[in-house]
């Protein structure tokens, strides 16, 4: 989670809400990184985890990312849930929950959803308050 911390950070030098991700293969090696690059790219779907699961795929040489995890420092979106589904992901790690747009147990639960044909782990709230105090800041109003 500190890895995906790290590239939380580095978000809002682009304008981009402070999210971070990284998959990690079934041994602990370190597949891939990103952060979210919306703002940076013009790419609605440039969500860390969009881009950590295309990365982490690109270094597999396969789409199924079975055996591996996504840590993520906010908890996923419907969309970015749906990738970690189709994915094939066997964990999803996240540290601060989204109330107002979870989809990994807040306000839906689309990853664990039993009608689908993979349902990952989740592993909630891992290391949440440093997670929560990089959106706290970037939304914080600012003082003009």
């Amino acid at each position: 989670m500190r890895l995906a911390l790290a590239e939380a950070e580095r978000a809002p030098l682009t304008g981009d809400v402070p999210v971070g991700a990284v998959v990690l293969a079934a041994d602990g090696t370190l597949l891939a990184r990103a952060r979210n690059e919306r703002e940076a790219t013009g790419d609605p779907t440039a969500h860390a985890e969009v881009l950590a699961i295309r990365r982490a795929a690109a270094v597999l040489g396969s789409w199924r990312l079975t055996g591996c995890t996504l840590a993520v420092t906010l908890e996923p979106c419907t969309m970015c849930a749906g990738a970690i589904v189709l994915s094939r992901l066997d964990r999803v790690v996240y540290a601060a929950p989204d109330p107002k747009a979870g989809a990994a147990g807040s306000l839906w639960d689309l990853v664990r959803d039993r009608r689908l044909n993979h349902r990952p782990e989740v592993v909630a709230e891992v290391l949440p308050e440093p997670a929560s105090a990089l959106l706290t800041h970037f939304f914080r109003p600012k003082d003009f």
